[in-house]
């Protein structure tokens, strides 16, 4: 099955039957042994929010009804970052239906990398995934996303730019220089993942413990969990997505506010890849003979 999009025709992935998409990346890195200690028993989703009133309501009824259906046991995390209209009372009239959900106020100071890294702070799961409010990402892979953890992998990066992957109304602008950007992350790092800049991305608990200090206050946030989750050795496959442009309510990204944070992450990783010599890496997991 192909959709059309305003970028192209883009193929949409084929799953089996365990939902899984039947193209994976052949950039992953090495998968670990699933034993009993390593196995997941609870979702965590973060989702930041700020002025979301038109659209937050149906995100979360439509994530929480498919986690549902495929058994995940989960908690959905939504942290508010200082809403100015009506978006915490909706939250608020949702909790009754939805037990699952948990609100949390970001007390300050705010920014989209503040706010995933309170929720990342509060979370109850030994997994997250993180996962934007305006319904850009189908709540469909996040139960992939959640199967592919349970497979051994500790990160999963969602990409929009492989084959099964595909963009819907993305703004020509943002296209190109999100592209441009990522070519020059890929060169820059030597990885394979060609969709570093985008939010939607699985980790496990250790994961997030071991890319600790978090210091990215804004939308910066997206390229330096999987850099250093990469960087300090952690298993991770990409898997293809399809992601929607908002249809209600305003981007919060500000691409001149942005470039010169994202620079500035990304060197502070790469001087860790660099002169680090390994002292940030994961623990490699102790096994007696």
């Amino acid at each position: 099955m192909r959709r059309r999009t305003r970028n192209g025709l883009t193929s949409v992935p084929s799953l089996d039957k365990t939902g899984l998409a039947s193209m994976k990346s052949a950039a992953a890195g090495p998968q670990q042994e699933l034993t009993p200690e390593r196995a997941l028993h609870r979702l965590s989703v973060v989702i930041p929010a700020r002025n979301e009133v038109d659209c937050i309501a149906s995100t979360l009824e439509h994530l929480h009804l498919e986690l549902q259906l495929r058994q995940v046991p989960h908690e959905i995390v939504v942290v508010d970052d200082a809403s100015t209209d009506a978006t915490v009372k909706i939250l608020e009239k949702l909790q009754p239906h939805i037990p699952e959900l948990v609100v949390l106020r970001n007390p300050g100071p705010h920014g989209f990398g503040r706010a995933v890294n309170y929720g990342l702070q509060h979370m109850t799961g030994d997994a997250v995934v993180i996962m934007m409010a305006d319904e850009s990402d189908d709540c469909r892979d996040v139960v992939r996303y959640w199967n592919l953890l349970n497979d051994g992998y500790e990160c999963v990066f969602g990409s929009r730019f492989i084959r099964g992957g595909g963009t819907i109304d993305y703004p020509r602008l943002k296209l190109v220089l999100n592209r441009v950007a990522n070519l020059f992350l890929k060169l820059l790092f030597g990885y394979k993942l060609n969709d570093t800049t985008n939010a939607f991305k699985a980790y496990r608990r250790t994961v997030i413990e071991g890319c600790q200090p978090i210091i990215s206050p804004h939308f910066n946030i997206t390229v330096e969990l999987p850099l250093k989750a990469i960087t300090r050795g952690y298993s991770w496959v990409s898997v293809p997505i399809i992601w929607r442009n908002r249809r209600t309510g305003e981007s919060k990204l500000r691409i001149r506010e942005m470039g010169s944070r994202y620079l500035f992450v990304c060197l502070y990783v790469l001087l860790e890849k660099w002169l680090s010599r390994g002292d940030y890496r994961r623990p490699m997991p102790f096994s007696s003979r």
